[in-house]
C-alpha cells in the first residue's frame, strides 16, 4: 500500500467515474458523501481508544470485537499480568495510527470501487 499504488487506484477510480452516465455519476457522488470515512476520525479513535473502535469505524467488526475483548481481558486481569496483553494490543495497533491516512484512503478507494461496480451493473 504505497503512495504510487494509491494514486494509480485513485486515477483509475476517476476514469471509472467519468465513464458513468450523468444520473449514475450524481448517484455515485451522493453515495460517496455517505460512505467515505475520515482519516482523522480513524486516527483519533485509534489514539484514544486502542480497544478497537477504529476498526468498527471502518466496518471491520470482527477485528474490532477481537481488540475490544483482548483489551477487556487485559483490564480484568491487569493485576496478574493482563497489562502484558494490553501492551501487546497497543504495540500491534500503534503502526495503524501512523498509517491512518493510507489505511482510510485505501478503504475509501475499495468502497467506492464497489459502488462504481454496482452502478455499472445497474446501467447494463
Amino acid at each position: 500500500m504505497d503512495e504510487n499504488s494509491l494514486r494509480e487506484q485513485e486515477e483509475a477510480l476517476r476514469a471509472d467515474i467519468s465513464s458513468l452516465t450523468p444520473d449514475a455519476r450524481k448517484q455515485y457522488y451522493q453515495l460517496e458523501e455517505q460512505l467515505v470515512k475520515d482519516p482523522d476520525t480513524y486516527a483519533v479513535l485509534n489514539y484514544f481508544f486502542a480497544a478497537g473502535l477504529h476498526h468498527f469505524y471502518l466496518g471491520k467488526i470482527a477485528r474490532g470485537i477481537l481488540n475490544a475483548v483482548l483489551m477487556l481481558i487485559g483490564l480484568i486481569t491487569f493485576a496478574i499480568g493482563g497489562w502484558v496483553l494490553i501492551i501487546l494490543v497497543i504495540v500491534i495497533e500503534l503502526p495503524q495510527l501512523f498509517k491512518s491516512q493510507k489505511i482510510v484512503r485505501k478503504h475509501n478507494i475499495d468502497v467506492m470501487k464497489g459502488v462504481i461496480n454496482e452502478l455499472h451493473r445497474a446501467q447494463s
